[in-house]
This record gives C-alpha cells, sequence and structure tokens, in this order.
C-alpha cells in the first residue's frame, strides 16, 4: 500500500511539475564507446559537455522564443587502441578539441528553428586530452595511454556552426512524426555539411518541435503561449554528412607540423537511436550512435559505435 501511495505521489508530482514554466537550464552530456561496449576504446572515444540555456527577453512576431545557450565541451579522439606506441600502426591520430561556444537557438511559430553557434577553442596538447583520458582510464582500472606524444599539434580552434529543423508531417493521433534537420560547420576545425530526418515515436502525444527536449526547445516563460509538458518517445535520425575538412584527422591548416595526419573520407552515414524522457524538472536521454568511416585503412573497418547520455535541470 504504502509503495502504491508513493508511485501515485510521484506521479501527481510530476503532473503539477510538467505544467510549469521553466526558463532556464543546466545540460550534461557525455559521448563515450563505453556506453555500448566495455571493451572498445577507439576513435571519438570520449566527448563531455556542459551548457547553461536561458531565453532571451526580445519579442519578434515571427519568433516563439529565443533561445541562448553558453557550452563548455571537449572531445577526444584515439587510434584503434590508446595503448599504441608505434607511430606506424595508428590508423587515426590522437586529437583532442577543447572549446567554448556561445549559440541563438530562433524558433519560429510556423515549426522550424535555426540555430548559429560560435565556437571559440584549441586543438592539440592544449586541449589536455591526454590528462583527461589517464584519469578516466585510472577510475576504470584500464592501462595509460600509450602515443599523446603523436597527437594533433596545438592550433587555434575557431568554428561556426547551424542548424536549420523544419516539420515534414506527423498522425492524427500526433505519436508519431518526421522532422527535416540539417547542419552546417565551418572553420578552422571542422567543415562539413550534413542532412537527414528526425523520427520520433511518443509513448504520449508527442510535443511540437517549438515545445520540445528533442530539439532544446522546451523552455518557457510569461511570454510564451507553451507550457513544460510530460515528454516520452524514442527516436530514429539517420543523416549523411559530407565533410570538407576535419582538424582531428588531418592537422590543422594553421600548424603542419603534426607527425601522424589521415585522409579525409567525405561521405560518411550517421545514425542515432534514443529515448528521452521528462521526469519532475529533469530531461533525460540516452542514443546509440554509430557512423560509417571517417578515413581510410582504419583497424576497425565496420564504422563507429558510441552511446550518449544527457541529464538536463531545469529552473525558473
Amino acid at each position: 500500500m504504502k509503495f502504491k501511495l508513493s508511485l501515485f505521489l510521484f506521479f501527481i508530482s510530476t503532473y503539477l511539475l510538467s505544467q510549469d514554466k521553466f526558463s532556464k537550464e543546466f545540460s550534461f552530456v557525455s559521448d563515450n564507446d563505453l556506453y555500448v561496449s566495455t571493451f572498445k576504446d577507439s576513435y571519438y572515444t570520449n566527448g563531455l559537455f556542459l551548457s547553461f540555456k536561458y531565453l532571451s527577453n526580445s519579442k519578434n512576431e515571427k519568433l516563439e522564443k529565443k533561445v541562448l545557450e553558453w557550452k563548455i565541451g571537449h572531445e577526444m579522439f584515439t587510434p584503434y587502441k590508446s595503448i599504441v606506441q608505434d607511430i606506424t600502426q595508428h590508423d587515426r591520430p590522437f586529437a583532442g578539441y577543447l572549446f567554448g561556444s556561445f549559440s541563438i537557438n530562433r524558433i519560429f511559430k510556423n515549426n522550424k528553428t535555426f540555430k548559429t553557434e560560435f565556437q571559440l577553442g584549441v586543438i592539440g596538447p592544449n586541449a589536455f586530452s591526454k590528462e583527461l583520458q589517464n584519469f578516466i582510464h585510472n577510475i576504470y582500472g584500464f592501462k595509460k595511454a600509450i602515443g599523446w606524444e603523436y597527437q594533433i599539434k596545438n592550433a587555434l580552434g575557431l568554428n561556426f556552426n547551424t542548424e536549420y529543423n523544419a516539420l515534414l508531417t506527423k498522425n492524427d493521433a500526433t505519436n508519431f512524426d518526421v522532422t527535416w534537420v540539417n547542419s552546417a560547420k565551418i572553420g578552422t576545425v571542422y567543415t562539413n555539411f550534413s542532412s537527414g530526418f528526425y523520427a520520433r515515436i511518443g509513448f504520449k502525444p508527442l510535443q511540437k518541435i517549438i515545445n520540445s527536449i528533442a530539439f532544446g526547445t522546451n523552455l518557457n516563460n510569461k511570454n510564451t503561449s507553451y507550457k513544460r509538458e510530460v515528454e516520452s518517445f524514442i527516436y530514429l535520425k539517420p543523416t549523411l554528412r559530407y565533410a570538407i575538412y576535419d582538424a582531428t584527422l588531418q592537422g590543422s591548416f594553421l600548424n603542419k607540423n603534426s607527425e601522424v595526419t589521415k585522409e579525409l573520407i567525405p561521405l560518411v552515414f550517421n545514425l542515432e537511436i534514443g529515448l528521452k524522457f521528462t521526469a519532475n524538472q529533469f530531461n533525460f536521454g540516452y542514443t546509440f550512435n554509430y557512423n560509417t568511416n571517417k578515413t581510410k585503412d582504419l583497424r576497425f573497418n565496420n564504422g563507429h559505435k558510441y552511446g550518449t547520455i544527457i541529464i538536463n535541470y531545469l529552473i525558473n
């Protein structure tokens, strides 16, 4: 009886909190291949991202709202094993990218979003990837990483990124929809373009893309016509990416002294399969990520897999 009462109170509190408006959000995102495999530690092996989002007070007749975001991020890359010392066995370079960013997500009333982001950071030893990986390996009892002395050399990271999303279709029951998703990155670290689809299947009626955790548009205040609602859905996101430049593979054109560089495969297929849901003032998510090879002559030649864990906390 006590269990049933506790469960009832939990769902009641979840429902009540879901009706509130929250205008700020702290976010933690962690990428790691350990989330899909306990023995693989390769290629894009770790990503950590901390961010703070909040609503702009500016008004625009075409916009439902405008979300501003500050972020600190770190990305880490290694060969097929992080303990490969022989430079001739490095099937991709060791590389790290540390950055800070500011973005503006313009959320239109006609179910479209347009986000612009400016990143400033560093690629190379100054990103402290060697130190971070050894710290993580100590936690899990893994061997100390070897070979970071051959990582991509230091260079300034400047990138301008955009995202554009538009709803394509949904069913009458509003538990299924498909959104056209696009992104572009231009800069000294990444230059690429991608396009694909984001299909959601809801355990509850889906929120519009302009008020959903799926697209980071779920913040609201007294000036918006939406409230926070309970969300729970699975999603499938296939995209094609055409890459022109990747400094983590090719080395930076600002510093051509990297000892290990690799040739870029331009066309890459990416697939995300995930679950996202709300609980009180939290949003949670888990994503399985797969991408085809980004460079040639990899030891593991059947693509790369890793997982993503998402935890967000909302405040008024």
